[in-house]
This record gives C-alpha cells, structure tokens and sequence, in this order.
C-alpha cells in the first residue's frame, strides 16, 4: 500500500486527492476487491461513514464489471480514485486513527466525499448502464 497518509486533515483537498490518486496502480484496485469484505464492514460499522453504505455497493459493482471488462467506458482516474478512496478507509492508521473515539473517521469521511465529487458522473452513468443492461 502506498504512502497516502502523510497530510493534515485539513489538508486534504482537491489538489491532495489528484495527486495521491495519479499513484494508484492495477494492483492497488486487486487489494481492494480482496479487501472489499473488510472495506464494507468497515464503512457499515461507523456512524460517521454509515451513509456511504449504499455508494459502496455501487463502487464496488464498478469496480467488478470493469475488472471483468464487461463495463468499460470509465476513466481510470474514476477506478483510481475508487481505489485511493478504499484503500483510505481501510487504513486503520491514516491521518488520524480510527481508533480515536468521535475523530477516528474525519480524514476517511473527508476522502470518501471528495473522490465522490470526482467521479458522481461516471457512477450515474454507471448506474444508468447497468438499469439498461437489465432490462
């Protein structure tokens, strides 16, 4: 896993986000999909990221098809940052520790709702594709 931790909360912006995501590789994506139980319990157990439950599902589903080459009009920046925000979260010992009782999950929350700003499009599109390839 790479250094990803190495800023302030506060610091994590756009300019954070875009440079720490440019790192992501295809073997950062497979950590991922092996972590995603982990991931997902994860995000379901904090109060803090509990409302991202339902985003996860999709970004994981993402992340399958395109692995899978069934879904691939995506840009990697959008797997990438997918991937980056996961790989945060799954980090018990980021920029501020999750074990840390009511701030634990701030810098997670903060990097899960800037990549979501990043790629909102690409999951609607996502979400769209996969309603018509059902039907």
């Amino acid at each position: 896993m790479k250094n990803i931790f190495s800023k302030k909360v506060e610091e994590i912006d756009e300019e954070y986000m875009n440079d720490e995501i440019t790192k992501i590789d295809g073997d950062d994506v497979d950590v991922v999909m092996d972590k995603q139980e982990d991931i997902s319990k994860k995000i379901t157990s904090s109060n803090m990221l509990e409302k991202y439950t339902e985003l996860a599902k999709v970004m994981f589903g993402m992340l399958k098809d395109y692995r899978k080459g069934i879904y691939t009009n995506v840009p990697w920046f959008t797997i990438a940052s997918i991937a980056f925000a996961f790989l945060y979260v799954l980090n018990p010992l980021d920029i501020i520790p999750d074990f840390i009782p009511g701030l634990g999950y701030i810098d997670d929350l903060a990097v899960l709702s800037f990549g979501l700003r990043f790629i909102e499009s690409d999951l609607h599109n996502y979400l769209d594709w996969k309603l018509e390839s059902e039907e």
